[in-house]
């Protein structure tokens, strides 16, 4: 203890108090850091770090799934407004308004229809092949409803007293389809092509003769079921 409190050595008492001063000095910072470190909020090696709500949700939320957007009524409802073939030779017309009928629409009648028979030309060459169809008009101030499928339609080709071709003759699986005519509207048919050959029930699956041509005149006429058209529609065959 008295060389502890009288440093002995070559220097002055006060030298060595000085450098027992410094290490005392430093020992009490190095005490104080480490009291620091070890009081610190969240120190320590079992500390885990907490994700802010904001991070745990993003990671938690699965990816958007695109919604799509359900069909319209008036899209999936309304059928086009031109008129579709079928497969037979009769065409099948769809209506722009509704292809169910409705309640509100009654039943068209013979007055209310008006038919037109169509043909592309009114003469042909040797080599050209008619093509025939209709146009179908509400001609009544009010809507009505019709059965246009191919079923019903019929295109008749005649000349004089005979009758040379009818859609009828060899349609297979003939369809009906009651379509709501708004009051002035007219559906027009597609055209199907008339080969220049007589037509019978007899002759569907076998050659067919052809119908005398070097300018003959024939008539094509057209019905929906029990409305006939009251006005032909006249091809020269050359």
């Amino acid at each position: 203890m008295s060389s502890f409190r009288n440093p002995i050595g070559p220097q002055s008492p006060k030298v060595y108090w000085r450098r027992r001063a410094g290490v005392v000095a430093v020992l009490l910072l190095v005490i104080v850091v480490i009291t620091l470190i070890a009081t610190r909020p969240g120190a320590g090696a079992g500390a885990t770090a907490t994700p802010s709500p904001s991070t745990s949700t993003a990671a938690a939320a699965p990816a958007a799934v695109p919604t799509v957007a359900a069909p319209s009524s008036a899209a999936s409802a309304a059928p086009t407004a031109a008129a579709t073939a079928s497969a037979s030779p009769t065409a099948s017309a769809t209506a722009g308004a509704s292809a169910s009928g409705s309640a509100a629409a009654g039943t068209c009648t013979a007055s209310d229809i008006t038919l037109k028979p169509l043909t592309d030309k009114s003469s042909y060459t040797s080599l050209q092949q008619p093509q025939i169809n209709m146009t179908i008009t509400n001609s009544s101030t009010s809507a009505c409803s019709i059965d246009l499928g191919s079923s019903q339609q019929v295109l008749t080709i005649t000349s004089g007293s005979d009758t040379y071709w009818s859609s009828k003759d060899c349609q297979v699986n003939g369809s009906n389809q009651i379509v709501k005519l708004a009051a002035g509207q007219t559906l027009t048919t597609p055209a199907i092509a008339w080969d220049r050959t007589r037509s019978s029930k007899s002759t569907c699956s076998s050659t067919r003769s052809s119908v005398p041509a070097d300018g003959a005149t024939y008539h094509l006429s057209v019905a929906v079921g029990s409305i006939q058209s009251t006005t032909s529609a006249t091809l020269v065959l050359n």
